[in-house]
């Protein structure tokens, strides 16, 4: 899995953590899947940052999303 694919799972996993924290709160459940989501997410992001050759602009984030995205369509 190159660094592109790494990086836009863990933007998924830390978006799909978000709402899932906040449920779990409103709902007064504890939020262990969402801290789960959230870790493994900002752990995806740090690897692929930290292991990309120039690393990653925030500007060049939308078009790497839609560069993985478009390989898989």
């Amino acid at each position: 899995m190159d660094t592109d694919s790494v990086l836009v799972v863990g933007l998924v996993l830390t978006w799909l953590g978000v709402p899932t924290f906040f449920s779990a709160y409103a709902h007064r459940r504890s939020p262990v899947t969402a801290a789960a989501l959230i870790v493994l997410g900002g752990a995806c992001l740090a690897w692929a940052v930290l292991t990309h050759p120039q690393g990653y602009q925030l500007s060049e984030v939308p078009d790497v999303f839609f560069r993985v995205l478009g390989r898989f369509l």
